[in-house]
């Protein structure tokens, strides 16, 4: 990874950060330490502790986050124009900003493919360019925004290009729990210009080893078993990003033509066609889940259930739902947010079709 400086954002100096498939990490990613989980007991009522439940749930008590988050917008529709009078990262301010992530290219082109083109079937706009940005309500240590290219006005709507950073920012951290998110419009998402989620989660989580069953073994798209929030996810090894990307934003264009919404969680995990999990993390689940669409502002201290939720990390706003609710009330929470199981499974045939024709 190389280090430089750029002047690329209102004027103001930020540094830039080049870096090449030669910067992954791929092998031996392992958890350096396991804890007990506690079954069937409601959650701790400590300030800032965390509790593993039955199904590894990590549930967290984040007041700050409720009281100093930017306003979230009032979200109407999945596919909302940009509308520059609201907030958007244009009116960031330039400290928020740490630096800006750059894909050297390669004669190959990006994640050796040999055609480096990565265009969305939805409107959007090729960017090689991604600010990394403090989120200034984080969830947890080290959250950040990924952000490509602000002045480009991008809506809440995932590119390949961003998931394939996305990928590739897991790959180039050594931490087993950096993780990386995305919440469409009526999934939670609270600004409507392109972004990512990024944050380290120094907790193992169910979502890397829960078992599957394959749906299209040929791609590595896979449907979540015995998990609280079904939902399907790719799996890959770091050698076929590109072609990966590509196929995570065919799903999530199925979605947005069809006004679903969404959320996706990026993970380093367990490899589905191996029996068992080892506690090394050798590859990258990326899971998506279809759900409940949810308009209008979101209630600032509710336990809105996003990607962290749906994943398994609970972060509560209110201390009275930290100290009431249990893991039974939180799967029922999740669940009334998920589509039913005939939808789920209708819809899982849908993907099937799409994903192979």
């Amino acid at each position: 990874m190389e280090l430089k400086h750029s002047a690329s954002f209102n004027g103001a100096i930020i540094k830039e950060y080049r870096y090449t498939e030669e910067d992954y990490i791929v092998p031996g990613i392992t958890w350096r330490r396991r804890r007990q989980y506690v079954e069937d007991k409601p959650f701790l009522s400590d300030f800032d502790t965390t509790l593993q439940s039955s199904v590894k749930y990590v549930a967290q008590l984040n007041v700050k986050r409720g009281v100093e988050r930017r306003k979230p917008q009032d979200i109407k529709s999945i596919q909302e124009k940009f509308n520059p009078s609201q907030f958007n990262f244009n009116k960031m301010k330039h400290d928020e900003i740490l630096f800006q992530m750059v894909r050297s290219p390669t004669e190959e082109g990006a994640s050796g493919d040999s055609n480096p083109s990565h265009v969305s079937a939805l409107p959007g706009s090729r960017h090689n360019r991604t600010l990394v940005v403090i989120n200034v309500s984080p969830l947890e240590f080290g959250h950040v925004l990924f952000i490509p290219e602000p002045s480009l006005c991008l809506t809440q709507i995932l590119t390949p290009d961003l998931a394939l950073l996305g990928v590739e920012s897991i790959l180039l951290s050594g931490h087993p729990g950096f993780r990386v998110g995305f919440n469409s419009l009526g999934g939670f998402a609270s600004v409507n210009h392109l972004h990512l989620h990024g944050y380290y989660l120094d907790e193992e989580l169910l979502i890397e080893s829960a078992p599957s069953k394959p749906l299209c073994p040929h791609i590595n798209f896979h449907q979540l078993t015995h998990f609280p929030a079904p939902g399907f996810f790719f799996y890959t090894d770091g050698k076929d990003m590109t072609s990966v990307s590509r196929r995570i934003c065919r799903v999530t264009d199925y979605f947005v033509t069809r006004n679903i919404a969404h959320n996706l969680f990026m993970t380093r995990g367990c490899d589905p066609a191996k029996s068992g999990c080892l506690e090394s993390r050798e590859g990258i689940r990326v899971v998506i889940w279809a759900r409940q669409s949810c308009f209008g502002a979101k209630e600032e201290s509710a336990f809105n259930v996003a990607l962290c939720e749906l994943a398994g990390h609970l972060p509560f706003k209110s201390e009275e739902d930290f100290n009431t609710l249990t893991e039974e009330s939180v799967i029922s929470i999740v669940k009334g947010h998920l589509f039913s199981d005939d939808d789920f499974n209708r819809l899982s045939l849908e993907l099937v079709e799409h994903l192979t024709h």
